[in-house]
């Protein structure tokens, strides 16, 4: 498979559910002028609850599982880097060889130089989460979504690296964010498997969440920030190791995301200088 091109894309289901509720509304109009109206209903509320829907791609293609067939995972941590959580983070990964996907927020990116290059350094990859985190992000306008996504972007580049990949914030989507992803090489990449963790507020038990689910192929969803609270923070710690030796006890291997889905994630350029 072409690392970097995607296979052609098949039709999305918003379209395929467009043309469904439109041949639906003109038969059933010609029983009842009110019947007419139910096809419509049915659209609008699909598009209105599909975005709360992160693993499937209702509005554009969204890559939230890997293609192996293999005993693969890809592990995936949102809304770093965090000066508290990064560091302790990898050295975990380190212990259990476990390679990840890191999908940083722009302006944390920015103020935190040593950490991006340290998880650079360490060999894992890197996406575009946006540049604020905002989360009402899909509810912006065109303009709005395309610059914070721009940003981060730009933020990276100063890393010697291109992402190719960017998640959005709370994994939302709209009907606008294909056409923005497109315009700047990018694709998206949700999840399939996660602990809900509320970013990182809801910590006991988040790796038996998770080993109970997990299949060949998921992408899990964590996140790299440090909970309030030196308790939790330490029961955090001790969740992610637990997760991390329970993949190993089930026979998934923790692989790059690249490896997992078969596409680039994230290209070299040549480092700035500071």
């Amino acid at each position: 498979m072409d690392m970097h091109n995607p296979p052609p894309s098949p039709l999305l289901p918003v379209v395929k559910l467009a043309l469904l509720c439109a041949c639906a509304s003109i038969v059933l109009a010609m029983a009842s002028e009110l019947l007419c109206v139910l096809p419509l209903a049915v659209f609008v509320g699909s598009c209105l609850i599909a975005p709360f829907f992160p693993q499937y791609g209702f509005f554009l293609p969204v890559v939230s599982r890997g293609c192996t067939g293999k005993n693969m995972v890809a592990l995936t941590f949102d809304d770093g880097p965090d000066p508290a959580a990064t560091p302790k983070i990898l050295e975990l990964l380190e212990k259990y060889n476990a390679p990840a996907t890191f999908f940083v927020i722009g302006e944390k990116a920015q103020r935190h130089p040593e950490l991006m290059r340290d998880i650079l350094a360490r060999g894992h990859q890197v996406g575009n989460h946006s540049f604020c985190h905002d989360v009402l992000l899909m509810l912006r306008s065109r303009k709005k979504i395309a610059a914070e996504i721009r940003m981060a972007q730009q933020a990276l580049s100063v890393y010697g690296i291109k992402p190719h990949i960017f998640r959005p914030p709370v994994g939302i989507t709209n009907p606008k964010l294909g056409s923005i992803l497109k315009q700047q090489d990018l694709y998206c990449v949700n999840f399939s498997c996660r602990g809900f963790d509320a970013g990182n507020r809801r910590i006991a038990g988040l790796a038996e969440r998770i080993l109970k689910k997990v299949r060949p192929g998921d992408i899990i969803l964590l996140h790299d920030c440090m909970p309030k609270g030196s308790a939790i923070a330490d029961l955090w710690l001790q969740e992610v190791e637990a997760l991390l030796a329970g993949l190993a006890g089930k026979n998934l291997a923790p692989v790059p995301l690249e490896q997992l889905i078969g596409r680039t994630v994230c290209s070299r350029l040549a480092e700035k200088a500071s």
